[in-house]
């Protein structure tokens, strides 16, 4: 399965017998999709498997962690009180790193400032046969399909961009911590039998187009929810002229559009990859079972999409969302009518998203034109490598020297910027201003904690361009600059797809778990501000859901950035109650349109969100949330729904639900439900006493009835529906899914 786990094997059996029985039961051509997941399926004879409906059980082959939610995610499983984990798994220190002065820097100085969470993630991983990569590293996606992802693989990752490992034919889907504890725990998965939306490419890449645009095309038709409860699968001629990293770019931005995940087929692209990345044993492995890598002839997608990759433009998405697509060709004339800021006071390249040798080999080739040509960067460069391997590379073949000369940053092999790991000072807070980044995500406020920071996501061939002229109303395609001898205009960028001398691997940075690891010590003081262990939830009560308080009534869109908010908060992912502070302060009370500020029942005065849940919670208060569409959309962090547990929540109750954030509720004990009619999100006040009813026969499928009581003693019903089943309201019952499972273990 890897090179650094030579004794963890690819069952590809176990696919070709799962695929026997259901193809007996299904009887018609198999999306490439279906074949994964249902050749993953814990008990092929007997599941039931219809799209959209069913709740499969599955068995991943692995699971990745990242050190933000590792910490919750191992301090989960050491409360089951299991010796070992039951399926490969990493942990990778990624997202902890500051992006400040330059990566050697930056490094040194997360090493000391999280140095008890490294140690803790370190030790851990060592007591319970866990990979573990230190900091400097890379970014989790990189690594992972640098030396795990494999073609017809199943992965689960508590990080939502994990469908990155699409690119090598692999279903990897973006959990929380709580669904990666089920499986390193070995129980089976669970995982709604998902939509197939097929997207068929034909033509081919050329010039100035990239794989990002593929994806920022997509986004821009599907919106940020409109994968909800699909998998994305590509097919067609097109996909041939993609390269396996440009196949990972796509299905790492797939999480944009709330899909389960994406993936490609497989194809040579994907084995010329696996061979430099010194895994020909896996690509010959693959090759031989071709057959059940690709789609079946015939095979039937609930959507599909076509585009033509010959006449595909290149594409800038944003502000604040990424699916708000437009064509190059376009874009100025966008910015003048929105009033976007035109000067670019920055352009970051790189990311878990954009940050392979082929783009920075494009990105340097564009940077030594302008070298060439005399011309300089007008504005702030950054460069992101996604692994130590890609910087070693970069930095022996030339594109990092290149890079230096105009003035680029080279930051540290970690997220940084992209996940809000940015210490910005070329701007105040507040300051309008905009920024281009080859990134997956620019929600208000995500890079630098600036609402006012207009963030365009694009190709990093396109931001390394417009670098150099500083105007969003440029376009390099059509447009030229003014060098000192004379006009200059930049050709199409070029460069290799895989670096022509091999990788050059660099430092070390892997820790193999030791062969003998009973002497291994956690230890976790009781005194930290940054490590708590966990204590189990109350088990289910019926007082809770009686005549309960309404905390907040959100209004609009609330991401996991609004109700658990990432920058300097990522320092406490492994102390539940200090990061709890942070919950829901980022969501807009609709009573007055602020975030942060509601009223407090108790003390007769506007407060802030966490102080009033928690003087709630000391009183004996439950109590729910009111939310909007789409709730909970973005990253998968799970503290969105375990701050909301902590601090006294029993239900989120909304017009509809993210995947990730829904499926960590649940986790947690929490009961998220939606109206059945959206309409009704307006019957409700803040003012409201609400009783959920029905909870006594809650059964899968029957919905639930919320009864409304009006500050004036009117009432009012309204029908809620659930996605529960079995298993999940089993998990309700007893507190927690963790709570179920510690009582299987007694």
């Amino acid at each position: 399965m890897s090179n650094l786990e030579s004794d963890k094997f690819i069952n590809y059996q176990r696919i070709e017998d799962n695929l026997k029985i259901v193809r007996d039961r299904l009887r018609h051509p198999l999306t490439l999709a279906e074949k994964i997941v249902y050749g993953h399926l814990d008990d092929a004879k007997n599941q039931d498997i219809e799209r959209g409906v069913s709740y499969l059980r599955l068995r991943p082959d692995r699971v990745a962690c990242q050190d933000a939610t590792a910490q919750m995610a191992l301090l989960q499983f050491m409360s089951a009180g299991l010796p070992s984990v039951a399926v490969p798994t990493t942990v990778h220190c990624d997202h902890l790193i500051e992006a400040q002065k330059g990566g050697v820097a930056d490094l040194a100085r997360a090493n000391d400032i999280n140095k008890e969470v490294y140690s803790f993630l370190s030790s851990c991983s060592q007591k319970y046969n866990i990979g573990f990569w230190r900091p400097g590293s890379g970014i989790i996606h990189q690594i992972i399909l640098e030396n795990y992802a494999f073609p017809g693989g199943m992965m689960i990752g508590t990080d939502s961009h994990t469908p990155n490992a699409g690119g090598l034919g692999m279903v990897a889907v973006g959990v929380g911590g709580a669904d990666a504890v089920d499986v390193m725990a070995d129980i089976p998965w669970e995982l709604k039998c998902p939509k197939v939306i097929g997207v068929k490419l034909t033509g081919k890449l050329s010039g100035w187009t990239t794989p990002k645009d593929v994806i920022l095309k997509v986004a821009g038709i599907l919106t940020v929810k409109g994968g909800t409860g699909a998998i994305v699968e590509y097919f067609g001629p097109g996909v041939d002229s993609i390269s396996c990293t440009g196949m990972a770019t796509i299905c790492n931005m797939g999480a944009e559009i709330g899909a389960t995940t994406s993936l490609f087929p497989f194809n040579s692209r994907m084995a010329d990859y696996l061979r430099a990345t010194k895994r020909g044993g896996i690509a010959n492995y693959a090759t031989a079972f071709q057959h059940n890598l690709i789609p079946d002839a015939g095979a039937k997608y609930d959507q599909v999409i076509e585009i033509d990759l010959n006449t595909l433009e290149p594409h800038v998405n944003g502000p604040f969302t990424p699916d708000l697509a437009t064509p190059l060709s376009q874009f100025k004339d966008a910015v003048i009518k929105n009033d976007w800021p035109r000067e670019l006071k920055v352009g970051l390249i790189g990311s878990c998203t954009n940050s392979s040798y082929e783009d920075m080999s494009r990105s340097a080739s564009l940077a030594q034109q302008a070298l060439d040509a005399g011309i300089p960067a007008k504005s702030k460069f950054t460069i992101t490598p996604g692994s130590e391997q890609i910087r070693a590379t970069i930095e022996r073949d030339g594109q990092a020297a290149v890079f230096d000369k105009i003035g680029g940053i080279v930051l540290a092999n970690a997220c940084g910027p992209c996940i809000g790991q940015w210490d910005r000072q070329d701007i105040k807070k507040g300051e309008k201003n905009s920024i281009f980044i080859s990134y997956n995500r620019n929600f208000t406020g995500r890079n630098d904690a600036n609402p006012a920071t207009h963030a365009f996501v694009t190709s990093p061939e396109l931001v390394t361009a417009m670098v150099f002229a500083g105007d969003l109303t440029f376009n390099p395609m059509t447009d030229t600059l003014q060098g000192p001898n004379g006009p200059f205009k930049f050709e199409a960028p070029s460069g290799n797809e895989l670096p022509p001398r091999g990788f050059d691997p660099g430092v070390d940075t892997y820790q193999a778990p030791p062969k003998d690891r009973s002497s291994v010590a956690v230890d976790v003081s009781p005194t930290s501000d940054r490590l708590q262990l966990l204590s189990p939830f109350a088990k289910y009560n019926p007082k809770n859901y009686e005549n309960i308080d309404v905390l907040i009534k959100v209004k609009g869109k609330c991401t996991t950035d609004h109700i658990s908010m990432a920058g300097p908060w990522l320092k406490y992912r492994g102390h539940l109650d200090n990061i709890s502070n942070n919950m829901l302060i980022g969501a807009i009370n609709i009573s007055n349109n602020k975030a942060n500020s509601i009223y407090n029942k108790l003390t007769n005065q506007f407060e802030a969100v966490p102080k009033t849940a928690r003087d709630y919670k000391a009183a004996g208060k439950p109590w729910v949330v009111i939310g909007d569409e789409n709730y909970g959309e973005g990253s998968s962090r799970e503290h969105a729904a375990l701050e909301v547990r902590h601090l006294g929540g029993v239900a989120v109750i909304v017009k509809s639900f993210a995947r990730i954030h829904e499926t960590n509720l649940k986790k947690q004990g929490m009961l998220p439900l939606t109206f059945a009619n959206p309409a009704d999100y307006d019957k409700i006040d803040p003012e409201d006493l609400v009783s959920i009813v029905g909870l006594d026969s809650f059964q899968p499928g029957v919905p639930l009835t919320l009864h409304v009581t009006k500050p004036e003693g009117a009432k009012v019903d309204i029908k809620l529906n659930h996605t529960f089943n079995e298993g999940q309201i089993g998990w309700f019952k007893a507190g927690s899914a963790l709570n179920l499972m510690a009582e299987s273990t007694k």
